[in-house]
């Protein structure tokens, strides 16, 4: 199937359930890559536990994604 093109990187992109309005409590997660070497593309939330992450292609290569880089905040015990 086709891809969609993951231009910039995750920007702290607070992840909060459907419907939530308000401030971001324990647990709703906060990923970033915006920083050198950074390559998160996008990020959905699936459930509570689970995210699918979407990260961009080497720059020297855009048909590999060989490595990771990003960061992940505001995570709560046993998640």
């Amino acid at each position: 199937g086709s891809e969609d093109i993951i231009a910039g990187n995750v920007n702290k992109y607070t992840v909060l359930p459907a419907g939530y309005c308000g401030q971001p409590k324990k647990g709703h997660l906060i990923f970033d890559a915006c920083f050198e070497s950074g390559n998160l593309g996008r990020v959905d939330h699936v459930t509570q536990f689970e995210y699918d992450l979407f990260i961009r292609p080497d720059t020297c290569n855009p048909r590999f994604r060989v490595w990771f880089n990003f960061t992940v905040e505001n995570v709560k015990e046993s998640q």
